[in-house]
């Protein structure tokens, strides 16, 4: 099948709805589909995205989104992302009456009242709702988010979990010949890895009253405040170490050789970061919400509660293997077979009938634009000459 990705979030930002796509798309060229992906990246103009400045935003993009769509004549496409591009290919898939699919990675309208208080979440779910309804299926990552989302107006919502990679993060990580990356902490050795900003409540595990030792792994827009208010501290119970964005097999490294992976997001849908851990051994404590209570209950690779230290501590005294053992369910393969079964793809007469119509229009459009370039040139060229 040839598929059409478009999406705002790409490399190079690293993060967990990066790593899903680009870990999808592998495994499905793997299994003979063609995949284009548009992102900021590929030629459009960008700017920094208010208040976040590493997260780039294309402007004016909807005549390339457009070329390249008609261009490519896709089987189906999926708009992974509620930016700039996932409006133009909305628009387009709408105008061309092309069926499309869409994913919720992100709790958006927690995330815009965190940055953005003044704005109403109410707003903001208006918003994404009207953005996503328009497609044949929302891909979200747990039956939690089904319904919460349903609850929120959301249609036709189905569930696309994710996946670890299990050959990169591994239990044999652990002190690997005798060597401990927190050697010089205290133990225990609390972390958290991922986005350094607002929305991922960082500041509360920063501010919990542990044993040990805390490590925060990751890279953004709150790391020097955080770091000013709570690096070597006095007033905190223990020092808090930042380490900077840890990659490959440096970050596995970091997460086995810890002793407890601790999520205090409320506004993840999932917690990618979540398995990763558990796939090392290293056990998970994080709130009763979408992601930790869809992963965690049950498994003994973690403990869930409003009292975050309370989860925190009860992580200790777990058995590293229960850990390992739970993240083995999880499967970048099954997440790529999933992800193309809840595609919305058309029957081939229906879909080549409709490119061959969009090309003919494209090229109508863009006439008048190269009768004018061709004019400009020669212009240019009669002025150079002075003929």
């Amino acid at each position: 099948m040839k598929i059409l990705l478009v999406t705002d979030a790409w490399k190079p930002q690293m993060n967990g709805v990066v790593r899903t796509l680009s870990k999808t798309v592998e495994e499905c060229e793997k299994a003979g589909h063609i995949v284009e992906i548009i992102a900021p990246g590929d030629g459009f103009t960008t700017i920094p995205l208010p208040t976040y400045p590493d997260i780039k935003i294309s402007l004016f993009p909807k005549r390339e989104v457009e070329r390249r769509l008609v261009m490519f004549a896709p089987d189906a496409v999926h708009i992974a992302t509620e930016g700039p591009l996932g409006w133009a290919a909305r628009a387009l898939c709408l105008k061309w009456g092309m069926p499309f699919t869409t994913s919720y990675h992100t709790k958006f309208p927690e995330y815009v009242h965190a940055r953005f208080p003044f704005i109403p979440i109410f707003i903001a779910y208006k918003f994404v709702r009207s953005f996503h309804n328009s497609c044949g299926r929302i891909m979200v990552t747990t039956p939690s988010m089904v319904k919460f989302l349903t609850n929120k107006g959301f249609e036709n919502l189905a569930v696309w979990t994710r996946g670890v990679d299990l050959s990169q993060f591994k239990p044999e990580l652990r002190l690997e010949d005798g060597v401990d990356i927190y050697a010089d902490m205290p133990r225990p050795v609390f972390i958290n890895v991922g986005r350094v900003a607002v929305e991922k409540n960082i500041e509360t595990f920063l501010a919990l009253d542990l044993p040990g030792s805390k490590v925060v792994i990751g890279d953004g827009p709150s790391l020097t405040a955080l770091q000013k208010k709570y690096a070597g501290q006095k007033k905190y119970a223990n020092k808090a170490k930042f380490v900077g964005a840890k990659f490959g097999a440096e970050l596995a490294r970091h997460y086995a050789d810890a002793d407890v992976f601790v999520f205090p997001s409320k506004t993840d849908t999932f917690g990618l970061v979540i398995i990763e851990a558990m796939a090392t051994g290293t056990p998970v404590a994080g709130y009763p919400v979408s992601g930790p209570i869809d992963i965690i209950p049950g498994s003994n690779a973690g403990v869930v509660d409003e009292d975050l230290q309370m989860a925190a501590l009860a992580c200790l005294e777990l058995d590293r293997s229960a850990a390992v053992k739970h993240a083995a369910n999880y499967s970048w393969e099954k997440v790529a077979a999933d992800f193309v079964s809840l595609l919305k793809p058309e029957t081939e007469p229906k879909r080549r009938l409709r490119w061959r119509r969009a090309r003919r229009a494209l090229k109508l459009a863009a006439a008048p634009w190269r009768i004018f370039k061709k004019l400009a040139r020669r212009i240019g060229r009669l002025i150079k000459t002075g003929k």
